[in-house]
């Protein structure tokens, strides 16, 4: 976008050379007119396109500047005018007249015949020391107009000295830093420190956020004192860490050049710069000289209920395993945002009762004082037959992307009208996950974060309700508040193993710089069963804490030195696990090839130990940009039961690591059912399984199977193998919104979001009959992320959408055949290993220009793809244990 201005007095025009009696900046003479061409134009493209291929628009005009008053007692304050005329709107690339939305279009036809008048009105800045210190226009003039003209006068501010200083202008509150040659000034501004009463939000999880790189560079080009020309450049590129191609950017210019000098006006008498200004204009008022946020107004929009009515069938279940229900997801959010608490209610209420759960997370995942509202008034948390919603809106806030300190309070406030347990539990962990969100913000020492961290803090040891403290355990977990390392550390020595492998696996998710020689020590002391004998499921998590927490020599040493005398299961598990790290170069790989030259722990007899249980890691994918990996941990108990079975999976990027899955399903006490003798430890264990899931860093509220004896046989009789929902709904991974004030008066507004449909569940099924058991998990989902960037100017709308979609889907099945020992296990869907289904891709980009007339450009490229489904290897002896299970069965 291009705009030509004359301006009657520049700060760009004048500046005095270093040697000239100390300036500050430019000076203007009396008695003189000082013309000007002025451009500025905008592109959006991709972060690679070219100027040809880019949508823009340019603004060209002349500008006339001259003195009008300056102190007596100073020649660097100055009050000059400046004249915008001849004003042009045209495209920036090169099109055909068909293809050109402003081809037969004047500018009058574009701007309207008002704006374009008060464009063309004078208007005065007041230079002080080579700084704007004051613009003065018409009150009632457009803000869009406005922040043209202060495009142009942001221009005036320019120093003949080298060094940084802190400036106002359009832009904002900016560090600016000015170097100083023969005949020339560069200026760049540092855009990260400009202030502006306008700002966005970011998603925290880097892995999933939005990075950007900008620049702003003013080049002044110097004769005889004056400026003869001023080039500006400034660039924007945003792009997705995950996906980098998935960016957009923003270039602007400005360009002023001296065409001529003519002899103009003199200048006014006068005390001082609001006397004269008053007397020359009595409707000229100091405005700041930061931009003014700019109403946009749509005409012919679809109201909210509107949208819902042409997007409600892509919220039924059925579509969540497809890319349109997160693309409507993410669309109904943005008209969401726009709309009050009644519309909202509307659409709530208007829900089918299938469609509702998927509403109730597009509201809450609005994150708008009246989407809250809406929320609040909708659910009964006294109801017990909206479980289902109100579990939802839970999840939906634990996910939120930039949640604040009312949708804590809201939480804390409804925890007092709750009938459910399960719900009571929901609110109180995802608590804790919107205080570590809050603290991540800097928000640790708000009001209710003190008041929610002090009551999980103290919760686990105010209670001896069992389900009560592991529900605060949770809430820590996800709270991963640095003063909760030494309540982890008292628990993982707990009596009761449920509390042990909760402490355990929080002490795993901190950074290991927090996790001390006394935290190090505990957990060595559980692992080697110093004081007291633990189940194998903890001390496993015992050794997944020392290995990930930087192990010592002697540590390590030590856990090899255990293998061979630990049970046969727990023998087998750790071998794998050492393997795992070997082969997976995992951080404690160099230190276990140190301990490993050690013939004693490490030979034959240690390493040859057999068994069911194993540990193995592997990459999904891999790109330039991320990395997706994989981890299968299954162990059993000396019968061949299951015991814990814990699927992850990791992404990372640009040195940022997010745990976006975690299942882990947990069985005990099933030796009966196969008479079967318990491990060591685990002789009056209560029958129980049940399943757990982590998504994206935060914990979800644990799903039990069966607890008790007779609730295992009611369901033995009963089990369908149908696996139990575990977690189903859409959730808004990547929440990125910017406005972005260009040095040229004009704006950009970057939305960047994705959407996740998302259904993972799991069960377990026990045959009596044919001696055998199988758990599983499915895991199916549907991804989006849209990329939107507009450059909206009332007359003319510019912008691009780039865009990518993928549906997907990871299953396995582990069977376990007890008719005959050593028990036959195996891991698999269909093969060996884990198994993808076919994946659907798409990539797409739009750029588009349009004019309220209803002209319009676009223009559109994408491509799709039909990947075939990929298996994540496993073991080998998981390989050659499938192998006979499934000749067992023909």
């Amino acid at each position: 976008m291009v705009l030509h201005v004359s301006v009657s007095s520049t700060c760009l025009i004048f500046l005095c050379r270093t040697s000239s009696a100390g300036a500050a900046g430019p000076r203007l003479n009396n008695d003189q007119l000082y013309k000007f061409s002025y451009t500025t134009e905008v592109l959006v493209d991709r972060a690679k396109g070219s100027k040809d291929g880019s949508v823009g628009y340019r603004i060209s005009s002349d500008v006339d500047v001259n003195l009008v008053w300056r102190d007596p007692s100073s020649k660097d304050d100055q009050l000059i005018q400046l004249v915008i005329s001849n004003v042009k709107i045209e495209n920036v690339a090169q099109r055909s007249a068909k293809k050109n939305i402003f081809q037969g279009a004047t500018t009058q036809s574009l701007l309207g015949e008002n704006k374009l008048a008060a464009l063309e009105r004078p208007f005065m800045v007041h230079l002080k020391n080579g700084k704007v210190s004051s613009f003065y226009c018409y009150k009632a003039e457009p803000a869009s107009i406005k922040n043209l003209k202060r495009g142009v006068a942001s221009l005036l501010q320019v120093q003949s000295r080298s060094g940084k200083v802190i400036e106002n202008d359009v832009s904002g509150r900016c560090t600016v830093e000015y170097k100083a040659a023969q005949g020339q000034v560069t200026r760049t501004k540092a855009l990260e420190t400009c202030k502006t009463a306008e700002t966005g939000f970011t998603t925290y999880i880097q892995v999933l956020g939005v990075s950007g790189e900008s620049s702003s560079v003013t080049v002044f080009t110097l004769e005889d004192g004056f400026i003869k020309s001023a080039t500006a450049k400034e660039t924007h590129i945003l792009a997705v860490n995950a996906r980098r191609t998935t960016a957009a950017k923003i270039v602007s210019r400005q360009n002023l050049t001296l065409v001529t000098i003519e002899t103009g006006p003199f200048e006014a008498a006068g005390k001082n710069v609001a006397s004269v200004v008053k007397s020359l204009d009595e409707k000229l008022y100091a405005v700041g000289v930061t931009a003014e946020k700019v109403k946009s107004q749509c005409k012919g929009c679809r109201s909210l209920f509107e949208h819902w009515q042409e997007v409600q069938k892509q919220f039924e279940p059925d579509s969540l395993s497809k890319a349109i229900a997160p693309r409507s997801f993410l669309a109904l959010i943005q008209s969401m945002r726009k709309a009050s608490k009644d519309e909202i209610l509307q659409v709530l209420k208007s829900s089918t009762k299938t469609a509702l759960p998927q509403v109730v997370d597009a509201v809450t995942s609005s994150q708008t004082p009246a989407s809250l509202d809406a929320m609040l008034q909708f659910l009964n948390f006294a109801d017990p037959k909206g479980l289902v919603l109100q579990e939802r809106f839970l999840y939906a806030c634990g996910f939120a992307s930039h949640p604040n300190e009312r949708m804590l309070q809201a939480l804390d406030i409804s925890k007092g009208k709750i009938v459910s347990n399960d719900i009571k539990e929901s609110v109180v962990i995802i608590m804790g996950a919107l205080v570590h969100k809050l603290c991540q913000k800097g928000g640790c020492e708000l009001p209710t974060v003190v008041e929610v961290k002090k009551m999980i803090l103290e919760g686990p040891d105010s209670t001896q309700v069992e389900s009560d403290v592991q529900m605060y355990l949770l809430a820590l977990k996800n709270s991963l508040l640095p003063e909760a390392i030494p309540l982890f550390s008292k628990y993982a020595e707990s009596e009761v193993g449920a509390y042990c492998t909760i402490s355990l696996t929080a002490l795993q998710r901190y950074d290991v710089a927090l996790i001390t020689d006394e935290v190090k020590q505990t957990v060595n002391r559980v692992y080697h069963q110093n004081r007291r004998v633990y189940e194998k499921n903890v001390r496993a998590a015992a050794a997944d804490v020392v290995f990930s927490s930087n192990p010592s020599y002697m540590e390590v040493k030590n856990m090899l030195l255990s293998i061979g005398n630990l049970p046969r299961e727990l023998n087998k598990y750790m071998l794998s696990k050492v393997n795992d790290i070997l082969h997976f170069e995992m951080p404690a790989s160099k230190i276990l090839r140190q301990a490993m030259k050690d013939m004693i722990s490490h030979n034959y007899d240690r390493f040859s130990k057999v068994g069911s249980s194993s540990a193995f890691s592997g990459f999904m994918a891999r790109t330039a940009d991320a990395t997706t990996t994989y981890s299968l941990d299954i162990l059993y108990s000396g019968s061949g039961v299951l015991r814990r079975s814990n699927m992850n999976i990791y992404g990372a990027s640009n040195g940022a690591t997010l745990h976006g899955l975690q299942v882990a399903i947990e069985a005990q006490g099933m030796e009966s059912l196969i008479a079967a003798k318990p491990d060591e430890g685990e002789e009056d264990l209560e029958s129980f399984a049940g399943m757990s899931a982590l998504l994206f860093d935060v914990q979800l509220r644990p799903v039990t199977f069966f607890k008790g004896y007779s609730d295992l046989m009611s369901k033995m009789f009963s089990m369908s193998g149908e696996p139990m929902n575990v977690v189903k709904g859409l959730i808004l991974l990547t929440d990125h919104s910017q406005v972005i004030q260009l040095q040229s008066g004009l704006k950009a507004n970057a939305e960047f979001q994705g959407g996740l449909a998302i259904d993972i569940s799991g069960g377990m099924e026990v045959s009596l009959w044919y001696r055998e058991s199988k758990t599983s998990v499915n895991n199916k989902g549907a991804m989006v992320v849209t990329g939107n960037v507009t450059v909206d100017m009332d007359f003319v709308r510019t912008g691009m959408e780039v865009s990518f979609e993928t549906e997907a889907s990871l299953d396995f099945i582990t069977t376990v055949q007890f008719s005959e020992y050593p028990f036959l296990v195996c891991m698999a869907k269909t093969n060996c290993s884990l198994v993808n289904s076919t994946l659907y891709f798409h990539e797409s980009l739009t750029k588009y220009e349009s004019l309220p007339s209803g002209k319009s450009y676009v223009s559109r490229r994408g491509h799709k793809q039909l990947l075939p489904g990929s298996e994540f290897p496993l073991h080998q002896e998981n390989s050659n244990m499938c192998k006979r299970v499934f000749e067992s069965d023909l």
